[in-house]
């Protein structure tokens, strides 16, 4: 470690930089009137833009922060912020202190998994610092020795500004970088000055920017590119860059060209697919757009992270050459985190790619060594395929504390393993595969183990024979994932394997956010092993490519076309439209989509329903398309019916019983809504429901124009009851309720067995009998503020502080507060104003107000509870205390179940999986109707 050193604007112009604090001190000395651009909500909610010399002050004020919190030069720290100039002030401030940052990712819904993952780096990280924001730390799960200070508290604005800053060694490790792991085993790269300084110096040589420049990054800074290639690189010539966050490019890819146009951008980075999401975005631009997207400043733009395929690229570049794209302007590349990102680049496309499927990756940048070398670590010929290896200095060390890893990691002469199979022709590199086990999809690298490891735990999957290994169709934009299983199921269970097939797909749509493009159910012995029981899952690739798989391939899609029940062609312009975007949303062919298709069956999750709510009002100017809409007319024909006649009967008449899924021979599940009276929680849930029993969910009156809310807990309980009956004229039945509809369930179970009904199944979703004390605890502001958590409109912390400090406002300005501070992207996935919100609230307010009367009394014959973590307290003191009160009002005994999550995301992608399988054994238990 070098020494303190007083801060010093008038740097020697021709002396290198020792570290990469050099690059931010002489950017602030020498291009002060450029900077970061913070775009954030995208180009409709403007920017505030922060100079070099300003973003160098904010790190100084951090750091005395820091330093009154007794760091020292050498020291760790984990940096989990996810806004753009958050981060870069904590960056900063690190690198000037002589810190050692570590980005890192926020998991958000599964606070195990998320709390596993802090564990594991607050030990290999030997207990560093984490710094993160207010909102986030509300929501941080409990780690042991895990120390913690928020951003707000160390940024103070009245403190004097570090004006004395660590010079490090050459080899003294900048930054530390997490390798993609969420199940506690990421691994940690090192990365120094020198192989930072190497990378920019080796990086312009091809990029070539200068302080006239402008790059855009939309990438989360716990990607290496975003903080090398897009902070780092531009910083280093005084540029300007702008930063937005993914989502606003995610949620309508075209942003992407709007704040190219609005910023004037000459560089940016994005992976392959989103050129293809752009490709199929450009036929439905709008007059507006095509009238300001402007290309022609656009020098180049980086692709790496996923193959370029060369039809997508060619598509992205002809496309919007109309709009002044050069057509060069496409530049596929290769990086890694232990490369300093990319480091092989292509100026060559797409001459140099005539009749490839996949662009070549280029050449190496001045001062990198590449070599393609076969099992032996032998250097190949030209053209020889082998595993490409690199030697460089912008090559990483190895990983933080963790010698056998970089030990693997490096050949006996010091090459780096990358684990991807290429080529060299001419110098150029193109890789032709990968020697790792992973799944690369639209950018993001997914690993086969962990997508295993979840799969097995369903129930009726064969734990040791799951594979999950890449395809990709020909001429498709990214990688696509197959699964395939060993059902434990008997062959003619046929209602059985449709469900695990609904499963599997919709662990992994909630889990990693992708669709699997097949799932195939196949017996053990199609699972090929080592000696050592590893399913070798390179050769199950190459067998299903070679069509060893045909049968069981044409199988899946018989028996899901079966139970869709065959294939109707859809008829009329809006049916062919509705099928072309069900298609989209379902990763196939809309000549595949059935007018008869049920959404839900197809797949369909909460959140499919607001983006096809986004492309019905895109497409079809159905711009207020109700979500019980598409709950009550899932089908492309029934749905069309409703846009045509948006004001039918159906949609008029109150029904409270929303059926999610209807197949299955079993006894149906009723489920009641909580507090909030809207049932889109069920929705995850009841995909795990496909061919096994149908479920309905309860939905309360009030939500459509015109519909008075329940004046009665009895009113509600009787109307649930006869909307129970019209669906199931008889028992036995099968009732359960989240939070609040538990105590409705409760009640509508002695309704029904007055009427001399069996009821086998009635099930509490982690609430108590006694709710009044919770009702009163519920003003009107502290639903409306509920509320809004629930649709994640605020976070944990404003939920917690929010009740406190608008209870001196009026009713409208307590709506009108939280739908400001509600994040733009939300508001309109929702379809949200303040009109219609502060409908909800109201309706909302009136349920909770139906419950503070509410004393349980009288007996059912059993309960379910499934109990998880409550909003306050301890697990252990929530089940003693209030849950087995439940006990009081039984004949028999009850049964209390444990399961994941807390009480807002027992349901959630992170647990659904798990709590669906003990709840289906419950009701398989009590209704004795299991297989």
């Amino acid at each position: 470690m070098g020494p303190l050193t007083p801060l010093t604007l008038q740097t020697d112009a021709a002396a290198p930089a020792r570290g990469i604090a050099d690059l931010l001190l002489r950017a602030a000395e020498r291009h002060p009137d450029t900077g970061v651009r913070y775009a954030l909500g995208g180009t409709s909610t403007g920017h505030a833009d922060q100079s070099y010399p300003e973003l160098l002050r904010e790190a100084q004020i951090l750091l005395t922060g820091l330093r009154a919190r007794g760091l020292r030069p050498g020291d760790t720290l984990v940096l989990l912020l996810t806004h753009p100039e958050e981060f870069l002030i904590a960056f900063w401030a690190s690198v000037l202190g002589g810190f050692v940052p570590c980005p890192m990712a926020r998991l958000q819904g599964d606070p195990e998994r998320w709390a596993t993952q802090l564990s594991h780096v607050n030990t290999l990280l030997e207990r560093p610092l984490l710094i993160t924001s207010e909102a986030i730390s509300a929501e941080l799960p409990p780690v042991e020795g895990l120390a913690t200070a928020t951003l707000e508290l160390l940024l103070d604005p009245e403190a004097e500004p570090a004006e004395d800053f660590h010079t490090p060694e050459p080899d003294d490790v900048a930054v530390l970088v997490l390798t993609s792991g969420s199940t506690g085993n990421s691994k940690a790269v090192m990365l120094s000055h020198a192989n930072l300084l190497a990378s920019m110096a080796g990086k312009n040589g091809y990029h070539r920017l200068t302080a006239a420049d402008t790059t855009l990054n939309w990438v989360s800074f716990d990607h290496v590119a975003a903080l090398l290639e897009c902070h780092l690189l531009p910083l280093s010539v005084g540029a300007r860059q702008v930063h937005t966050e993914a989502a606003v490019v995610l949620r309508d890819p075209v942003e992407f060209l709007r704040l190219i146009s609005g910023h004037g951008v000459t560089m940016t980075f994005t992976p392959n697919f989103l050129l293809g999401l752009l490709n199929s975005a450009a036929e439905r631009l709008d007059a507006a757009d095509r009238a300001r997207i402007d290309l022609s400043g656009l020098r180049h733009i980086i692709s790496g992270g996923e193959a370029v395929v060369c039809a997508t690229g060619r598509s992205f570049l002809r496309t919007f050459a109309r709009y002044g794209l050069s057509p060069t302007a496409l530049w596929p590349a290769f990086g890694m985190t232990e490369t300093c990102a990319g480091s092989i680049y292509s100026l060559a496309f797409p001459q140099g790619d005539e009749g490839a499927e996949f662009a070549n990756l280029g050449t190496p940048v001045q001062g990198l060594r590449i070599r393609v070398a076969d099992e032996r670590d032998r250097a190949l010929p030209e053209g020889g395929v082998g595993e490409l290896q690199l030697c460089g200095p912008m090559i990483t060390r190895g990983y933080y504390r963790n010698e056998r890893a970089t030990r693997d990691a490096f050949t006996a002469d010091g090459w780096f393993r990358s684990g991807d199979l290429g080529r060299i022709d001419d110098g150029r590199l193109t890789l032709v595969g990968r020697s790792k086990d992973s799944v690369i999809v639209n950018g993001v690298n997914y690993f086969s183990h962990e997508i295993e490891s979840a799969l097995e735990r369903l129930d009726g999957v064969a734990a040791s024979y799951v594979a999950a290994f890449p395809i990709r169709a020909a001429g498709g934009d990214t990688e696509q994932l197959v699964i395939a299983f060993h059902p434990e199921l008997p062959a003619e269970d046929e209602n059985g394997r449709y469900r695990l097939l609904a499963a599997i797909r919709s662990t992994v749509v909630m889990q990693w956010g992708f669709r699997p493009a097949l799932i195939l159910p196949l017996p053990a012995e199609a699972f090929p092993k080592t000696s050592l029981g590893k399913i070798q899952r390179a050769l199950m690739r190459t067998r299903l490519e070679n069509g060893d798989y045909h049968e069981a391939v044409r199988a899946v899609e018989e028996l899901t076309v079966r139970r869709l029940g065959g294939h109707t062609e859809p008829e009329g312009d809006t049916e062919r439209v509705l099928a072309e975007i069900y298609a989209e949303l379902f990763d196939t062919e809309p000549e595949r989509i059935s007018a008869t298709a049920n959404f839900f069956d197809l797949g369909g999750t909460s959140l499919d329903i607001l983006r096809l709510r986004n492309r019905v009002a895109q497409r079809l100017g159905a711009t207020d398309l109700p979500v019980l809409t598409v709950l009550t007319a899932p089908t492309v024909r029934d749905l069309a019916a409703r846009l045509a006649d948006p004001a039918s009967p159906g949609e008029r008449v109150y029904d409270p019983v929303v059926p999610m899924q209807v197949s299955g021979d079993k006894t149906p599940l009723f489920c009641v809504h909580p507090g909030v009276g809207e049932v889109l929680v069920f929705v995850n849930l009841a995909q795990y429901f496909v061919g096994d029993r149908p479920f309905y969910a309860l939905r309360a009156r009030g939500f459509n124009e015109g519909e008075k809310p329940f004046a009665t807990f009895e009113e509600m309980v009787d109307c649930y009851v006869a909307g129970i009956r019209a669906r199931q004229p008889h028992g036995p039945y099968a009732l359960a309720g989240y939070s609040f509809g538990a105590a409705v369930a409760f009640e509508i179970a002695k309704v029904l067995e007055a009427q001399g009904e069996r009821v086998d199944f009635v099930g509490s979703f982690n609430l108590p009998p006694h709710i009044k004390y919770r009702m009163d605890e519920l003003d009107f502001v502290e639903t409306a503020v509920n509320l809004a958590f629930f649709l994640d409109l605020v976070d944990k912390k404003q939920a917690r502080e929010l009740p406190g400090q608008l209870r001196g406002l009026s009713e409208e300005a307590q709506l009108a507060t939280l739908i400001g501070l509600a994040p733009a992207e939300r508001i309109a996935e929702l379809d949200l104003d303040l009109a219609k919100f502060g409908a909800w609230a109201d309706l909302a307010d009136r349920i909770t107000d139906l419950g503070r009367g509410y004393r349980p009394s009288g007996t059912v014959d059993s309960m379910s509870v499934f109990y998880a973590v409550p909003l306050r307290g301890t697990k252990e003191d929530w089940l003693a205390r209030e849950l087995r009160r439940w006990d009081e009002h039984t004949r028999g005994a009850n049964r209390y179940v444990d399961v994941p999550g807390e009480h807002y995301t027992l349901m959630g992608p992170q647990h659904v999986a798990a709590f669906q399988a003990v709840l289906r054994a419950e009701l398989d238990r009590a209704m004795g109707d299991g297989q």
